[in-house]
């Protein structure tokens, strides 16, 4: 019976000595022999000999050693660290599993960005204005690090490896669903809209809270309890950013500008207090400042004044 144990500690043996001289025609036909045996050992002996052409590179990245002992004739480090104590396959298996790690995949949006990002494992990310994330697709599980702004997720199922989103203390975890963070100062906006999703905040695993579609929850960074609101209609309104929209339902202007704000450099400023608290209805696109205001001007009578950097609502 072949022990892969045994055939990965040869494998890391062999390696070393191929990388360290050519070998001598009775060590050709040993090598040959050993092969021989199984297949999976020329795949064993590929692996080990990648690792080491990495150490070499990373030696080589490194520059000349500090060391004055470590001249040319001396073992070079990365032969000898395994070979001292019999540690090769030890080493080569940490080396492995480093190099294997999955690197995070950043995506970062500018003012005014929307981005619809394919994931690796069939998900799809989109990613409103101003927002900052690290997905890391490992084998065990999905994680996504919100460190800013916001992201609605169409989550591939697979439950062997749950999808869990970080902002700040705050987790969203799913399998197979749709659903939006949004990060805030003091926690994070999670709205489901296809699916199941458990939230909880980091520390606090007993009060897992599920949210089904169709409705939402503000998740407080220090919640002890977790509360759930139906939203029926408004979650569509909510995450229509997706499509470069703005839609409203009775929503303050104050609101409003605020919404439009995120995603312009031209800001729009509401100078009467007493308009901030009238209600607007209506479809508007996101980077179509001047409409708005226009919009604004015919139905609520206010005063339009703009320069390159502002639009001023007055009454």
């Amino acid at each position: 019976m072949i022990n892969g144990a045994t055939d990965s500690d040869e494998a890391a043996r062999w390696a070393i000595r191929l990388d360290n001289r050519p070998l001598e025609p009775g060590e050709q036909k040993a090598l040959d022999d050993w092969l021989a045996v199984d297949g999976r050992r020329h795949g064993a002996l590929l692996r080990a000999e990648a690792i080491l052409a990495h150490l070499d590179r990373g030696r080589a990245l490194a520059g000349p050693s500090d060391n004055p002992h470590d001249g040319d004739e001396s073992i070079p480090w990365t032969r000898r660290a395994f070979l001292v104590g019999g540690g090769s396959v030890a080493g080569l298996v940490a080396i492995g599993a480093w190099l294997a790690r999955p690197k995070p995949i950043e995506i970062r949006t500018a003012l005014g960005e929307i981005r619809r990002v394919p994931l690796p494992d069939g998900s799809v990310a989109s990613i409103n204005t101003m927002s900052d994330v690290a997905v890391i697709m490992a084998q065990e599980r999905r994680d996504v690090k919100l460190r800013d702004g916001e992201a609605w997720f169409q989550v591939a199922h697979d439950r062997d490896r749950p999808f869990i989103v970080e902002a700040g203390p705050v987790r969203v975890q799913a399998v197979g669903t749709a659903f939006s963070v949004r990060r805030r100062t003091d926690g994070a906006d999670v709205l489901v809209t296809e699916g199941v999703v458990e939230t909880w905040v980091e520390g606090r695993e007993n009060t897992r809270t599920r949210i089904e579609a169709g409705s939402r929850s503000f998740v407080a960074n220090n919640a002890q309890l977790i509360k759930v609101q139906p939203s029926g209609g408004s979650i569509d309104r909510s995450l229509a950013w997706r499509t470069g929209e703005l839609v409203l339902n009775g929503e303050s202007l104050a609101y409003a500008v605020e919404e439009l704000n995120r995603y312009n450099a031209r800001k729009i400023v509401i100078d009467s207090p007493s308009l901030r608290r009238e209600t607007v209805i209506g479809y508007f696109r996101i980077d179509q400042l001047d409409s708005f205001a226009q919009a604004i001007s015919v139905t609520m009578g206010a005063t339009v004044h703009s320069n390159p950097d502002e639009i001023h609502l007055s009454r």
